[in-house]
């Protein structure tokens, strides 16, 4: 059909061309006839034809038209054959392209593309598409399944703590609980839980739990120290991990028959360096390695708590010991009252010495000296400063130079055990120090050594930066020991001529309560009592006036509690003459006066009774000395194991905060910085309501501060979720439980906290 159609055409093209010719032939003889300029007719034609035998061949102008149409057709039709493969073409790659984008869409990232030709560019735009798309779904597909790891380990890390924190007080209980949560959490057939045990300077594992195949099991084994791979496991204090156990090594009753374990993961119950235990555990299972660092961070929770629980009973044993001293303690009365009185009268002396120091201001050189050095101790970097004050030209003549060479020779010994401490990543160093120069002099800093840590908290290098102190520091080492002894023993304030704060130094900060924004709001008069308010105004004009005034007062804390303080007012001049602040050098006898009242009610007793101590003076002397000294050992001790149980808790991942029976601030571990972003220089042996204020939170929120008192056991032993809000007021939503202890009037209360949200990494 479609070659009839386009042999039709070139008919078409054949007739038209003859057509043509015709029309042209019978214009040509027309136009001969015209020529003749005779009258037209047939026989003209005649005539025409005979006389001209040229006009014969215009006979084959139609044939030649003919011919030439049909050629012209043939060609026409040619090119719209080609055009129209070139359109069938172009449809059947559209055809092709969009079916692949539809199974794309669909979410088809395996299927196949064929190139139509070499400079295809739209279908290897597709393939790379399609390569791309196949890509992101493996990659988004891998970020699954890590984050499903980590909310794993989170989420069995909090259900672990949670364990661990309500059975702190019983062992055999957290290790039954444990050991058959463990099991059940990580798809485990068997376990088993050993803690070690120390006596008679003898060492060995003591089955203290096991679980098998859902069924909580009786134990009674022990294995000694460095027997089998639990005792190698904790020689060695690593993780032991086999994926094959041995045919004989232990065997697993299940629905089946019985069958040896797949693997074998035994890890050591570790806390800073020191084994408490060991737990095995057997599986059908090969676990992974996210598995295995999950059963490693539940064996350091478990560790750290058997830690505390040891310690905490050994101080409670301590704590009840040292009550029986109490009495003892209270025969030491006459010798404190003679105390207050040496102090009463060292307190007179520093008055005294503060005067000639009230005009004294030290003028310090802010400009920074810096230095870089690697953890060997050679220097990597120094700035312009550092050059000109040790005397060099250029960085060229001190490059890659070791440190000692800018340390004096009698200062090497401490310095170098400095170094090491800080090329161990230990606390950083500030002070004065003393370094030479290229022409051998002396250049005073004041001196920061830091020590500077990669992402995996590994000393890098150390930073030195410094402030030139040399030409003060002579004035500065006459005056050191007797400023450093004013700032100790006594308070200090400035106040402006009408009584506003201007400075108070930290020693009477501490002991008004007060942030240092409240203090810039507040006057003298503020803390007086009424009673004393008229008479120290007048006081307070002849202080301006320029007459000293030295006496006692009482003051009234922020938490609106007393204190008495002894000190002297003087007036400050300007180059002037006027009046520019008031300064107050003092001290707190807050504890004198309470004292006195009760020496003063006890006056009467104390003299009926000195018959009676003078006749046993020599027995109480050698007895009191027997037990200062005893009370010394014990003091000791009791320190060294509140030290081990504070460095416990500040290692804690959760955030520790303890407070006392009067509210205050006792411990606030480093996991409670981060939380709070607050520092614990600034809350320390504060009022809670500075970490928990309770202003403007509604009563009946559920908020930490509003339960977090002492005596308030609404929230004890309980792990409730409460928020807190950090240091710029955001709230954060957190899980808490607090735990109560007292021993005789001493009391504490401990909030274990835990961030709710998932850090993801």
């Amino acid at each position: 059909m479609k070659r009839k159609s386009q042999n039709n055409v070139a008919y078409s093209y054949s007739v038209l061309g003859f057509l043509i010719g015709v029309g042209l032939l019978a214009i040509i003889i027309f136009l001969g006839m015209v020529i003749q300029n005779r009258p037209i007719s047939f026989d003209l034609l005649v005539e025409m034809f005979r006389e001209n035998p040229t006009f014969w061949v215009n006979l084959l102008i139609p044939t030649i038209f003919a011919v030439f149409g049909y050629y012209i057709g043939n060609e026409q039709l040619k090119k719209t054959s080609d055009l129209q493969s070139d359109i069938d073409s172009e449809q059947r790659k559209s055809r092709q392209i969009f079916d692949f984008v539809e199974k794309l869409r669909a979410g088809q990232t395996d299927v196949q593309y064929e190139l139509q030709e070499e400079g295809d560019e739209i279908g290897k735009a597709l393939v790379n598409l399609r390569d791309e798309l196949k890509r992101s779904k493996e990659e988004e597909d891998s970020r699954k399944k890590e984050d499903e790891q980590r909310h794993w380990i989170t989420e069995g890390l909090a259900k672990f703590g949670a364990i661990l924190r309500e059975n702190i007080d019983d062992l055999g209980k957290l290790s039954n609980e444990v050991i058959m949560n463990l099991v059940k959490y990580i798809d485990a057939q068997q376990a088993g839980f050993f803690i070690l045990v120390e006596e008679n300077g003898k060492k060995y594992f003591n089955m203290s739990a096991s679980y098998a195949y859902g069924r909580k099991k009786y134990p009674d084994k022990q294995i000694e120290w460095g027997e089998g791979l639990v005792g190698a496991c904790a020689l060695e204090q690593k993780t032991i991990f086999i994926k094959e156990t041995k045919e004989d090594y232990v065997k697993i009753t299940s629905g089946l028959g019985k069958a040896n374990p797949r693997s074998l993961v035994i890890v050591p119950l570790k806390s800073n360096d020191e084994i408490y235990g060991v737990l095995e555990i057997a599986s059908f299972i090969k676990y992974q390695d996210y598995q295995i660092e999950f059963i490693e961070r539940v064996a350091e929770s478990i560790a750290s708590t058997i830690s505390n629980v040891n310690i905490n009973m050994r101080t409670a044993k301590l704590l009840e010991e040292s009550q029986h001293q109490g009495e003892v303690m209270a025969r030491q009365e006459e010798d404190m009252r003679k105390n207050m009185e040496a102090l009463k009268h060292m307190q007179i002396e520093a008055a005294k010495q503060s005067e000639q120091f009230i005009s004294f201001t030290n003028s310090v050189n802010h400009t920074m000296i810096r230095a870089e050095y690697n953890v060997e101790g050679y220097l990597l970097y120094a700035n312009s400063k550092f050059l000109n004050k040790l005397g060099y030209s250029s960085a060229a003549e001190i490059e890659n130079k070791h440190i000692s060479m800018f340390i004096s020779d009698k200062d090497k010994v401490w310095f170098n055990e400095l170094w090491q401490n800080l090329a161990a990543g230990g606390k950083h160093f500030e002070g004065d120090m003393k370094h030479v120069t290229k022409q051998k002099t002396d250049v005073w800093t004041m001196a920061t050594y830091v020590s500077v840590r990669d992402h995996s908290r590994k000393p890098i290098k150390i930073l030195f930066l410094g402030i030139d102190i040399t030409e003060s520091k002579k004035q500065n080492l006459d005056y050191k020991g007797q400023i450093d002894a004013l700032n100790r023993s006594t308070m200090k304030a400035e106040y402006g001529p009408d009584g506003r704060v201007l400075e108070m130094n930290h020693k009477l900060v501490e002991i008004l309560q007060f942030t240092p924004e409240e203090l810039h709001k507040r006057t003298i008069f503020n803390f007086l009592t009424a009673s004393d308010l008229d008479n120290f105004k007048l006081t307070w004009k002849n202080i301006i006036k320029g007459v000293p005034f030295e006496g006692r007062h009482k003051w009234f804390t922020k938490t609106g509690e007393e204190r008495w303080f002894q000190g002297t007012y003087t007036v400050v001049h300007d180059m002037y003459g006027e009046p520019a602040k008031i300064v107050f050098i003092g001290n707190d006898i807050t504890e004198q006066i309470r004292i006195e009242e009760k020496n003063r009610e006890q006056n009467t007793i104390l003299r009926e009774q000195e018959q009676k101590l003078s006749q046993s003076k020599v027995e109480l002397s050698k007895k009191l000395k027997e037990t200062r000294e005893e009370m010394k050992l014990q003091f000791k001790e009791i320190e060294t194991v509140k030290m081990l149980n504070d460095k416990t808790l500040e290692g804690m991942l959760d955030a520790v905060v303890t407070i006392n029976q009067d509210n205050r601030i006792q411990l606030f571990n480093r996991a409670a910085e981060e939380l709070w972003g607050i520092q614990r220089e600034e809350v320390m042996n504060r009022e809670i309501s500075t970490l928990l204020p309770t202003e403007n939170v509604n009563r009946n929120d559920n908020y930490l501060g509003n339960y977090f008192r002492a005596k308030d056991d609404t929230l004890v032993s309980k792990r409730t979720e409460v928020f807190i809000l950090d240091k710029f007021d955001k709230k954060i939503n957190v899980l808490a439980t607090l735990s109560e202890a007292s021993i005789g009037e001493r009391y504490t209360l401990t909030a274990f906290i835990q961030k709710i949200e998932v850090e993801l990494f």
